[in-house]
């Protein structure tokens, strides 16, 4: 662990989150029965900037409308919890959700933490000039595995911040996980806030994953770009078309990559067929009801304290109390 002071307000703690070979890593997810990528490979800086035009598409409803219920709650949300001491944000990436509870509630503490240090290191500076009596600790670390928390940050007592539908990425066996690592990280007397997107309209959800603007087809068709650019692969981007439909079975909308004609694509030393017609699972985004996320965030360990809803009925903000 390296530990530096970069400003009267910000420390940056280095837990060198572990590597994995990615090139293996997509060998091995493009050669399974069902082709698949993580959703990971989105976010490069071209995927950044996708997904930030997606986000303010007319048909993207989820970040306008947590963003309208964090401003139109976040002092009723304050008043369940008391003065919040320190907020920690997994994933935190820009750090700009929290800024409404930051202004809200003044925290003493903020504690973003994000495996990308170009961007956690960009994201934490600017945020420490902005609320320089809010005193900043931004860990580099991989919030989806078990690591060891400086002894300087080990305070329990955190109100634990996961804002967007990212918890609808996980598949169910593993999202009671993530919710229980959550639990460990805010720590007795902790709190949860956290997004999670409602079940609708089916029309209205293919609808946001399929803008007219092409945003998103841009954003998943740039996975394979990514790999090309990152990993030297050779897919042929031109021969690839964007899916995304709502999977009424599973309660999720799937995104996928359908090859358009057969491919033989070079990653590292293998040679990958794809068939014309195949589809690369790219993305899984579930969708809940309030009922039913309450009743996961229990088996997770905590106590629901209060649930609020957009007017629409699009998407749902939950706060819940470690017990």
């Amino acid at each position: 662990m390296n530990q530096q002071q970069l400003g009267p307000n910000l420390t940056f703690y280095d837990l060198y989150p572990p590597t994995t070979d990615l090139l293996a890593e997509v060998q091995q997810s493009l050669s399974r029965e069902t082709p698949s990528l993580h959703p990971k490979f989105f976010y490069d800086e071209a995927g950044s900037s996708l997904f930030d035009a997606i986000t303010r598409t007319p048909e993207y409803y989820p970040t306008r409308t947590e963003v309208a219920l964090l401003q139109r709650y976040a002092g009723d949300i304050h008043d369940r919890l008391g003065q919040p001491h320190t907020i920690a944000e997994p994933g935190a990436g820009g750090c700009e959700k929290v800024r409404l509870l930051l202004d809200a509630w003044a925290p003493e503490h903020y504690m973003p933490l994000e495996i990308s240090r170009e961007c956690l290191l960009g994201a934490s500076r600017k945020l420490a000039q902005d609320f320089p009596a809010v005193q900043i600790s931004a860990v580099c670390a991989d919030y989806c595995q078990a690591f060891t928390m400086p002894q300087s940050l080990s305070q329990p007592g955190r109100v634990v911040f996961f804002p967007g539908s990212t918890i609808g990425n996980f598949e169910p066996r593993e999202r009671l996980a993530f919710l229980q690592g959550l639990h460990g990280l805010a720590g007795p007397g902790g709190a949860l806030l956290i997004g999670a997107d409602l079940q609708k309209d089916p029309a209205r959800l293919d609808a946001a994953y399929n803008d007219s603007a092409g945003h998103t087809a841009a954003f998943n068709l740039n996975a394979l770009t990514h790999l090309n650019d990152s990993l030297g692969c050779q897919f042929d981007i031109s021969g690839f078309r964007h899916l995304a439909f709502y999977n009424a079975d599973h309660e999720r909308i799937e995104m996928h990559l359908e090859c358009l004609q057969d491919q033989q694509v070079a990653v590292g030393d293998r040679v990958i067929s794809l068939p014309a017609g195949t589809r690369i699972h790219t993305e899984n985004s579930y969708k809940f009801t309030v009922e039913g996320f309450s009743a996961l965030l229990t088996r997770a360990g905590f106590q629901p304290a209060g649930c609020w809803v957009d007017d629409d009925n699009l998407f749902s903000l939950h706060l819940a109390l470690v017990m």
